[in-house]
């Protein structure tokens, strides 16, 4: 006979944005303990802990505030300057995402049509 031993290979378990969500609400309310919300959800404590500590993107999101227009004057360019004129009549847009860098050049006279295309691409 043999004694060999298979490797048992252990997979990480993955939670849902809502369970996460649950988890991290009922921990926050008065009285509530970290220790015991996790036992009632069967999850490690340590992993709710980290939960509360780096919510996710999509928990941080959801607690954000609402969208706040801004106004802005244009920037007084001296006669050196008037070159780049043209490049600062628009309005540029980066969004860096890991190594991906997308970048949205609109014109200035658009400012009302980009503040809806923002506001509809955050949601």
């Amino acid at each position: 006979m043999s004694n060999e031993v298979q490797a048992v290979r252990r997979t990480r378990r993955e939670y849902s944005a809502e369970l996460k969500a649950q988890v991290v609400q009922a921990c926050r309310q008065p009285g509530a303990s970290v220790a015991s919300v996790a036992m009632a959800h069967g999850i490690n404590a340590n992993i709710v802990h980290r939960w509360l500590r780096e919510p996710s993107r999509a928990l941080a999101l959801a607690q954000t505030a609402a969208f706040v227009p801004i106004s802005l004057t244009p920037p007084v360019t001296e006669p050196s300057e008037r070159s780049d004129l043209a490049a600062a009549s628009c309005i540029r847009v980066e969004i860096r995402r890991g190594a991906s860098v997308v970048t949205v050049n609109w014109p200035l006279d658009g400012a009302q049509a980009c503040a809806q295309w923002l506001r509809d691409w955050l949601k």
